[in-house]
């Protein structure tokens, strides 16, 4: 007799996670390792805006593709998903109940029925409105700040890995929380929820919000390449960025990313599914950022030496 496949007992979040670890890990690997050896179709598909494929494009993939600036739209799903968890989150806690019915069942067919509680309201409270802060400000910045080429183009499923990524980050915060869950002893708390604020989590939101600055500020310096004195958009080449962590890195504004999430991983380190985002992000940002630091080398003849790829000083 065979056994029925139950899909219940299917994280979906981790599923959906390391998908695209594996994938963006094994293309990786090909684009460093033998990418001139790689079909047409596959390095295209992996390479977008300014390290885009040189050469004839593959006719399909390019069928498949979208402009650059569509960046800005998963952004708004991101704050407009964030805002809504941190609605919810909020509404939890205040009112010392459970979280409704329906998020709860939703949570289950996200991150199966069987999760338990493994972050407390204080560490779900700071990640919560960490990431929620985090997705604001870049809803402000690719609206607002951001230049993007017109002639820049995207694959489809670089555009729809950007939904999955917050989507699924949001879901994996709240699936473990306290308040969150139908099992575990403080599934139903009877005397509200304790907040307990302690130096470690301070020193976490120190981080967070130090790299969340910086962040920005390599965004608006990127930006200003493009601009004048006044603020009008006056070119949509790439330049070279100087000033603040772009003297000593390529990327800063995706080192500056990573160490967000390993903020979040520490602060929710209990939670089984952030090890699956952080490892997400930093297999991401860790190829792009090659790419990145690839295409400065070899467009710019006197490009500092002292700028490494992703991590200032070290890689």
């Amino acid at each position: 007799m065979f056994a029925w496949f139950d899909l219940r007992s299917i994280n979906l979040i981790n599923f959906l996670f390391v998908n695209l670890i594996v994938t963006v890990v094994v293309l990786g690997g090909l684009l460093a390792t033998i990418e001139k050896h790689l079909p047409v179709a596959i390095r295209q598909t992996f390479r977008y805006g300014k390290h885009a494929l040189k050469g004839t494009p593959d006719r399909l993939v390019s069928l498949l593709e979208v402009p650059k600036a569509w960046f800005k739209h998963f952004y708004v799903f991101a704050a407009v998903w964030a805002v809504a968890g941190f609605t919810v989150m909020m509404q939890t806690y205040v009112t010392g109940q459970p979280a409704p019915d329906y998020v709860i069942a939703f949570l289950d067919t996200m991150a199966t029925n069987r999760r338990t509680v493994r972050t407390t309201p204080t560490e779900t409270m700071i990640a919560m409105t960490l990431i929620t802060l985090q997705c604001l400000r870049r809803f402000y910045e690719t609206w607002f700040v951001q230049v993007f080429s017109a002639r820049l183009k995207i694959n489809l499923s670089a555009y729809l890995v950007g939904y999955v990524h917050y989507f699924g980050t949001i879901v994996a915060i709240l699936s473990q929380a306290e308040g969150f869950t139908r099992t575990g002893p403080v599934a139903l708390p009877t005397n509200g929820y304790r907040f307990e604020m302690n130096m470690q989590l301070a020193m976490a939101i120190a981080v967070f919000y130090y790299a969340w600055f910086h962040q920005f500020r390599s965004n608006v310096i990127l930006a200003n390449l493009r601009k004048d004195r006044t603020g009008r958009v006056v070119s949509e080449k790439h330049a070279l960025p100087t000033g603040d962590y772009f003297e000593v890195v390529s990327s800063p504004h995706m080192f500056f990313e990573i160490v967000m999430y390993v903020v979040l991983f520490a602060v929710l380190h209990r939670n089984s599914s952030m090890v699956y985002v952080l490892l997400w992000v930093l297999s991401n940002q860790l190829m792009n950022s090659w790419l990145t630091h690839q295409w400065y080398v070899e467009n710019f003849p006197n490009y500092p030496k002292q700028r490494k790829a992703l991590v200032p000083y070290v890689l």
